[in-house]
């Protein structure tokens, strides 16, 4: 295969319309009518109670944070915060954007809107992004949302632990406020919801600049510890091994989930905060199904997916090797074992899109 181009406006992308990987019809393991109707019935009591959790556990994490400043005792309390704060942002911000962690559709708005501050992910984009994503995961040239290119660059890799993410979330944010989308985010995002992305990222310059002007007035780093600077730096370890572990060294280009996505069983405190996200395969091949359904979803439908990793050790050891043999190699792919009782990957279209032709 040539050298992969990841840009939405290049070769890749026009090559994959082409040959009908754009937009494909994707494998889905059986499930039956009555139930999916269950799996996919959306309560608030779940999300509702989650919420109280989450967010009460940072108010008190910033709370004594805050009491304990600055000595270096504030610092676990910081960087638990950070986490909830980073992750959990990552997981809530995604599940309401599906409009499935509560039933009542403004709280499924409320909470997309702080995990898209929290992220500085412009809420337009990411939830045109993110269709886009679901619609062509992992399709070179379609997929907005591919962490590691082949060949990888491992040192971005390695920055995103120091929260490169919110660094990036930063420039993106004066760029929309100033000069609104650029050509390849025009091409995701329908023209009616330009003007939309604009006037969010112009709040959230406001807001940032009160965030600077009360820790220039305090004359102290302290608000910046609650907000943006502090958690991406100190919390970002745990949304990224969370991130890498969904798509990583899987395959690219293909049209069955088992193959480009990964399940990891996690520890009860990282589902928790991960909002079993962690069950990506089923995620991916039935999104419209809740985050508290998708261990039920999992026990129904594992007789048909790879055995799931078990736990971010393994999961990490699988991605890390993938990556290195992926730098001299970029075709490499993980390809898991299948049970007898499942049916065999489809690997449709992926000749023919390794198969560029000349520009």
């Amino acid at each position: 295969m040539a050298k992969r181009d990841y840009s939405l406006l290049g070769t890749n992308g026009r090559h994959a319309v082409r040959i009908g990987l754009a937009a494909a019809d994707w494998y889905h393991t059986d499930v039956s009518r009555a139930d999916m109707k269950a799996l996919m019935k959306r309560r608030d009591g779940p999300a509702i109670r989650d919420s109280i959790i989450y967010y009460g556990s940072m108010v008190l994490l910033a709370g004594i944070g805050i009491a304990l400043w600055p000595s270096w005792w504030s610092l676990p309390f910081w960087i638990a915060y950070s986490v909830l704060y980073s992750s959990g942002a990552d997981s809530r911000w995604h599940e309401a954007g599906h409009g499935t962690a509560f039933r009542t559709g403004w709280m499924n708005t409320v909470v997309y809107h702080i995990g898209c501050f929290m992220l500085l992910r412009n809420p337009t984009l990411w939830r045109w992004s993110h269709a886009r994503h679901h619609t062509d995961t992992i399709i070179v040239g379609r997929d907005p949302e591919i962490v590691t290119m082949r060949p990888p660059v491992i040192f971005k890799a390695v920055l995103l632990f120091t929260g490169l993410h919110q660094y990036e979330g930063f420039v993106a944010m004066f760029r929309h406020a100033a000069k609104g989308l650029n050509d390849e985010e025009k091409d995701y995002v329908p023209e009616s919801e330009w003007s939309k992305a604009t006037a969010v990222a112009r709040i959230w310059v406001l807001v940032f600049a009160l965030t600077l002007a009360a820790a220039l007035w305090a004359g102290s780093i302290l608000p910046f510890m609650a907000v943006g600077v502090g958690p991406a730096i100190l919390g970002s370890w745990h949304f990224v091994l969370t991130g890498l572990l969904q798509h990583t060294g899987m395959a690219d280009n293909v049209i069955d989930h088992r193959l480009n996505t990964r399940t990891v069983y996690l520890n009860p405190i990282s589902r928790f905060i991960y909002w079993n996200m962690n069950y990506h395969v089923e995620h991916h091949m039935f999104p419209m199904v809740p985050y508290h359904a998708l261990p039920k979803l999992h026990e129904m439908i594992k007789h048909d997916l790879p055995e799931p990793n078990s736990g971010f050790i393994e999961g990490m050891g699988e991605v890390v090797s993938a990556l290195r043999r992926q730098l001299t190699d970029p075709e490499y792919r993980i390809e898991k074992k299948l049970p007898e009782t499942a049916r065999p990957y489809r690997m449709d279209l992926h000749d023919i899109a390794l198969d560029l032709p000349a520009a």
